[in-house]
């Protein structure tokens, strides 16, 4: 009888502390239907069941045509014939079924421009270039179609112009309006629907032999600052690496391929990563990245926030304050910014962000007798770095490191 109670206790626990998780997600489709709605892109914010019931194609193509500009004339009757003329879907049949996510992603990216992806791969591959921040499943539920278009609002197409910005442009909303929703300094979330798919983690092999059997002899962290496969992470990282790979929020691995820049006074090298995966079955057009601040101005009180992979486990994202702005470190070639944002073993390499999500320094270590005393470097050695220097393998950076000691 005791168990049977206990049993029935612990059923009610988890009941329970499933409502407000349950009442979150239906609050966050329902804060993404009103911006929607704000922003003139749908014309009422619909009750909650129907937030949860599958979104149909007939929905998706009316929200496409809106985002397109198609004059409120057209819709709905003509929404999926306008997306289809203009080349942003290929199938027109089953307009009442639900939206498969891919179809809808591949479709949002055509309108934007962008190629190399299928109805397949293209929620993957919006996972890897940011516009999506998290892997829904096979089909969209209307607030998950509202929230995936709420959140790719700053992404931009391929003249990288923003969403946002093409909406002002087409006459649908103001400025005003657009900076109401999508202020300037972003939150911690923010942060990471935006820029986590540009950090990675990085693993290092020693040996041949660790590599061919994947045990990894350490790791880091590092993050893109170009398109192409440009990277930066610490210098002491990859100090003894024969081999490494970086492994991207989506699970890929890239393998690096070359290194443009190493100073190990600074703790900084800029890598070349190949845009083919590693097991050669994913070529990728580009990758998502990171941009620089040429000039942090940062202050003491300044809001950072940190993107790495701490412990070498998924990549994540911390908070905190800046410190002090030009520390002195005995082991380091420059000025240090000391932070509050929390860091760990695995995480050297990763990107230290102001609130507008530029990078304002690399992580590199920390004060282990004090409390939350973290230590970024400067970029201004990367920077000056010639980005289009002939690169030398990771063993030859090893054997050159090791002849200057």
């Amino acid at each position: 009888m005791k168990k049977r109670l206990l049993a029935l206790l612990c059923v009610l626990v988890l009941l329970l502390s499933a409502v407000p998780a349950a009442s979150a997600l239906e609050g966050e489709s329902r804060r993404a239907a009103g911006t929607l709605m704000e922003l003139g892109l749908i014309d009422a914010v619909p009750p909650g069941e129907a937030l949860d019931a599958p979104a149909a194609r007939y929905e998706a193509s009316r929200l496409l045509a809106r985002l397109g500009g198609a004059p409120l004339s057209e819709l709905p009757a003509g929404a999926q014939y306008y997306v289809v003329s203009k080349g942003w879907v290929t199938v027109t049949s089953g307009q009442k079924e639900p939206i498969p996510t891919g179809e809808f992603c591949a479709s949002l990216l055509r309108m934007l421009g962008y190629e190399g992806f299928t109805d397949e791969n293209a929620g993957l591959f919006a996972r890897r270039v940011a516009l999506t921040s998290r892997d829904y499943g096979e089909t969209l539920t209307l607030g998950e179609l509202y929230q995936l278009v709420r959140d790719a609002m700053y992404f931009p197409d391929s003249e990288g112009t923003a969403l946002a910005r093409r909406l002002v442009e087409q006459g649908l909303c103001t400025e005003e309006r657009i900076r109401e929703f999508f202020p300037e300094e972003l939150t911690a979330r923010q942060i990471a629907d935006r820029h986590m798919a540009a950090a990675f983690r990085l693993d290092v092999y020693y040996t041949k032999r660790a590599f061919r059997n994947d045990i990894r002899s350490n790791g880091g962290s590092g993050f893109f600052v170009t398109a192409d496969g440009l990277a930066v992470t610490n210098c002491h990282t990859i100090e003894d690496a024969l081999y490494a790979n970086v492994s991207l929020i989506t699970g890929e691995t890239f393998p690096v391929e070359e290194v443009l820049f190493y100073d190990a006074d600074a703790d900084l090298a800029l890598l070349r990563v190949s845009r083919t995966s590693t097991d050669k079955k994913t070529e990728v057009p580009f990758f998502s990245y990171l941009e620089l601040s040429r000039q942090p101005d940062l202050h003491r009180g300044d809001p950072v926030y940190t993107l790495g992979a701490p412990l070498g486990l998924t990549l994540a994202i911390s908070s905190g304050v800046v410190s002090a702005t030009d520390h002195e470190v005995q082991q380091f070639g420059f000025p240090c910014v000391v932070n509050t944002a929390d860091i760990s073993h695995g995480s050297s390499g990763g990107a230290l962000l102001n609130t507008l999500g530029h990078v304002v320094g690399v992580t590199s270590g920390a004060y282990e007798a004090g409390n939350n005393l973290y230590i970024s470097v400067p970029l201004t050695p990367i920077l000056e770095a010639d980005w289009e220097a002939e690169g030398l393998t990771l063993e030859e950076v090893r054997d050159q490191m090791r002849s200057e000691e």
